[in-house]
């Protein structure tokens, strides 16, 4: 249940919180279906990350090829009309630019965010950083298994509070909090 104010017109309303969404998102028994999900995401994060980080086009004497090469045929693409003018101008003034550092940071950061999932620790955060990846392919043109992931990531986000409670975050997130409780203050 959730209790909207207004103070407008002083009155307080009241919304309940639908049942199977309630279960889902805050309930530890529904654990189960998120760490299927999580398992299946971070596997598939960990291995194209370790694919790229022993790959040289990635992360050896080579680094950023690879993902130069991507670029630009994104860039291709938008040429004609398939990727967004605005995301064109991103890539060919700042991501093809620093080639080396975006391409260690797709490789490590899909390998950290698989390991995040798979152990279930900072879920909700491993998540969103997946979804941005995979959103950032949806974006270059690519659509391959990017649709389905970034709708798991999703919802894992939402999912957050329960999502790694067969994982590590059942002893990290009680330790560390949220920023917005009284017990940080």
């Amino acid at each position: 249940m959730v209790e909207l104010r207004n103070s407008q017109f002083g009155k307080n309303v009241i919304v309940e919180e639908n049942p199977l969404s309630k279960w889902l998102f805050s309930n530890t028994t529904s654990a189960w279906i998120w760490l299927v999900l999580r398992v299946y995401l971070g596997y598939s994060w960990l291995k194209a990350g370790i694919g790229k980080v022993t790959s040289d086009a990635w992360t050896g004497d080579k680094a950023g090829v690879a993902i130069e090469g991507f670029m630009k045929g994104a860039l291709a693409k938008a040429e004609a009309g398939d990727v967004a003018g605005w995301y064109a101008w991103f890539l060919e003034n700042v991501v093809i630019p620093n080639a080396v550092p975006f391409s260690y940071m797709v490789a490590w950061g899909e390998v950290l965010v698989g390991i995040g999932l798979i152990v279930g620790m900072l879920t909700g955060i491993a998540a969103f950083f997946g979804a941005t990846m995979n959103m950032s392919f949806l974006l270059a043109g690519t659509v391959s298994s990017n649709p389905v992931m970034f709708m798991i990531a999703i919802v894992l986000i939402l999912a957050w509070k329960v999502a790694g409670w067969y994982g590590l975050d059942r002893w990290v997130l009680p330790r560390l909090g949220t920023p917005w409780s009284s017990r940080n203050k």
